[in-house]
């Protein structure tokens, strides 16, 4: 058996697969798409104490490196092995859902580099998805999904319209995804954010403004370019900050419209006054529904 813990940012999935990795003798795999990368701490909110539960996929890559969701994909499927041959159970923990689908169900990637069709007008992009895909619900002005739709069908000749109906899920899999409510967690984000301030997030992407390392991993995560546009003067760090929150809501928001349509999650309302109790709900659930030893 798989256990895959997802949900928005800040919700309190650490937690929970902390708990759990004790309780049914697992191992945790990072599934947070910015956390594979070795000096991305705070603000990417990596674990601080795993208490001595063995962590895969976190931390590994360094962020001059390039690392997409098909070397996931492969370095998770490893673990996933690795783990059930050795009698323990793997739990699967992140916000990053395409990295659990991609590593979860049948999902198929070539490793050439994806093309990019530059050069090519929103209408001729356009045109090229019909001749593919005639079914496609994709509007006509969302030039980055139908990029993503066409690298779709160049990877894996089928039309991207069609990737759900052929999604085949390849493991024994719990999928558990913790809610809570919509003002709740954006309040838990925000306190979280100046939490990160006080851990010394600033001197983190300080560091990294400093090493003149711009690639993808860095530029990607809510923290890392804000403040960078504080460094450079374009603003002033309380905006930086609010810009942060801001981002992390409208992430939090992205995250759930994902998961609800993406994944079949059973889904568990974070009691933020008493967490145990939440942590022995998800625990009393895996029990019914999944023979312990």
């Amino acid at each position: 058996m798989i256990v895959v813990i997802a949900g928005p940012t800040g919700v309190g999935k650490t937690d929970l697969s902390l708990f759990l990795a004790k309780k049914l003798d697992g191992e945790i795999i990072n599934a947070d798409s910015t956390q594979v990368y070795k000096n991305l701490d705070i603000a990417t909110g990596k674990v601080k104490d795993t208490e001595n539960i063995p962590h895969h996929l976190l931390s590994t890559i360094d962020i001059t490196k390039d690392y997409s969701v098909f070397d996931y994909q492969k370095d998770a499927r490893e673990c996933i092995d690795d783990i059930l041959k050795r009698g323990k159970t793997p739990i699967l923990v992140g916000g990053t859902g395409l990295y659990l689908k991609a590593t979860l169900y049948d999902y198929e990637f070539t490793e050439k580099e994806n093309n990019t069709y530059e050069g090519f007008s929103n209408d001729e992009l356009y045109s090229k998805l019909l001749e593919v895909d005639p079914n496609t619900n994709i509007h006509l002005n969302n030039r980055v999904r139908i990029i993503s739709a066409l690298n779709y069908f160049e990877a894996n000749h089928k039309p991207y319209s069609e990737k759900e109906k052929t999604d085949k899920l390849l493991y024994d899999c719990l999928f558990i995804g913790l809610t809570a409510d919509r003002e709740v967690l954006y309040y838990k984000i925000n306190k979280r954010v100046d939490g990160m301030f006080e851990e010394g997030l600033l001197d983190e992407v300080k560091a990294i403004y400093d090493s003149g390392i711009r690639t993808k991993a860095v530029m990607t995560p809510i923290g890392y370019k804000e403040l960078f546009e504080y460094f450079d003067g374009n603003i002033t760090l309380e905006e930086a900050k609010e810009e942060i929150k801001k981002r992390s809501r409208h992430y939090a928001k992205r995250q759930y419209t994902w998961f609800n349509n993406q994944m079949d999650l059973k889904w568990f309302k974070v009691n933020y006054e008493d967490f145990t109790k939440t942590e022995n709900e998800v625990l009393e659930y895996i029990k019914n529904n999944y023979k312990m030893n």
